[in-house]
């Protein structure tokens, strides 16, 4: 089950690493007709989590406590992020993580996934998630928490998450060790001792990460403004991301670059390659930017790098929020450049307006990044007739036989 499911970015990557999702619930009716759009086979109900009656939605379902096998829930994180303008405990936001535990309390699930942005940890001295992982403790669950960094796991946008993993049928779920190596400056005080760090990584063969050329270098060209909702492709996949990314969809959608007002052409003009407002003349600069100490709003009207990772991807694709602007292309991203640094595939397609398709996109978690959180609670549920055997981080699954086994190891 996925509560606060928006787009649907935890339920793709779970479904990929063999997870059925049953039923869905948002607020946001973009959001939802996005899930809908793209999981048909789930029940998904577009209603405040407050007035959702988890004994009624378990009858429904005819799901018998206990039996549900993992639990996911991102509760809205912008009143716990660093860049929210006033981080309050009263933020009625900061409170729905209540109605999460609601339905933990009475599915009974075996595992469980709980995800935000790290500044949950700081909010209050981290009260919140101190409270989280108490009640959780009360209903029986082992807890384990991490911050996870998206570019470790073939994501190509520095991106971290605060993961809490549970279990009441045996450990914890070890969070997913990286595949890809990743260096990333953290954006946030609390938690960094969660982080995998690159001495943990020694010894260990990891891949390159994925750049953003690697991600969005095969999309067609465009000019600000131009572009259409189904488009061909303009050739064949450039690298081994953007041939995972098509699939085998035919047909590319979402490829619209926004009108970008003649001033931030004008802008971009002095912006290079991984470069920023620093770039930009004085005089061409936003009035309140003038006054900016160099050290202040350093990804502001920043273009992206072809070789590097891309910054967070924004719900607006704004630059005066932060890296909007194509490495090489004079516009911001399309959506589906968006949804590709979000790793979704393009066959994934979303609802509503472009707006409110850019605040989904990002809103959602990292689909690979997803995957692999869902990959490692897998292993922790095992197999129904099978012993699993734990090497370091790999585990491997054996059918039993009617004889007695002997391992040794």
């Amino acid at each position: 089950m996925d509560l606060f499911c928006g787009a649907g970015g935890i339920t793709e990557g779970l479904r990929q690493a063999g997870f059925r999702c049953i039923f869905a619930n948002d607020i946001d009716p973009d959001s939802v007709e996005t899930f809908r759009r793209n999981h048909p086979g789930v029940e998904t109900v577009r209603k405040s989590i407050e007035n959702l009656d988890p004994s009624s939605v378990r009858s429904s379902l005819g799901v018998a406590r206990g039996e549900l096998d993992c639990l996911v829930g991102g509760p809205p994180c912008q009143g716990f992020s660093i860049n929210a303008p006033d981080r309050v405990l009263e933020d009625p936001r900061n409170h729905l993580f209540v109605h999460y535990l609601r339905f933990v309390q009475e599915f009974n699930p075996k595992t469980l996934l709980f995800e935000n942005v790290p500044g949950m940890l700081s909010l209050a001295h981290g009260l919140v998630v101190k409270e989280v992982e108490k009640r959780l403790v009360d209903l029986g669950y082992e807890v384990s928490k991490r911050i996870l960094f998206a570019p470790h796991y073939g994501v190509p946008q520095e991106r971290w998450r605060l993961i809490i993993l549970a279990s009441r049928v045996g450990s914890a779920p070890q969070h997913p060790e990286p595949t890809h190596r990743a260096d990333g400056r953290a954006n946030f005080t609390s938690g960094r001792a969660l982080t995998y760090r690159a001495d943990e990584l020694a010894g260990l063969s990891l891949r390159p990460f994925v750049t953003v050329a690697d991600a969005i270098g095969d999309l067609p060209a465009l000019r600000a403004g131009e572009g259409a909702e189904e488009m061909q492709y303009a050739g064949p996949p450039t690298s081994s991301y953007s041939r995972r990314m098509r699939g085998a969809t035919a047909l590319l959608t979402h490829h619209v670059a926004p009108r970008i007002a003649p001033i931030n052409l004008e802008r971009l003009q002095h912006i290079p390659p991984g470069g920023s407002w620093r770039d930009i003349p004085h005089h061409l600069l936003p009035v309140g930017m003038q006054r900016a100490r160099r050290s202040d709003h350093t990804r502001r009207y920043g273009r992206l790098s072809a070789g590097g990772l891309s910054g967070t991807v924004m719900t607006k694709m704004d630059p005066h929020w932060g890296p909007a602007f194509h490495y090489t292309q004079d516009r911001t991203l399309t959506v589906r450049e968006a949804t590709r640094l979000q790793s979704f595939p393009d066959a994934y397609t979303f609802a509503g307006s472009r707006v409110s398709q850019y605040r989904q996109v990002g809103n959602a978690v990292p689909v690979l990044l997803a995957k692999a959180i869902g990959t490692t609670i897998l292993d922790s549920l095992g197999s129904p007739g099978c012993i699993t055997v734990r090497a370091s981080s790999r585990a491997v699954q054996f059918p039993l036989c009617q004889q007695l086994v002997r391992v040794v190891t």
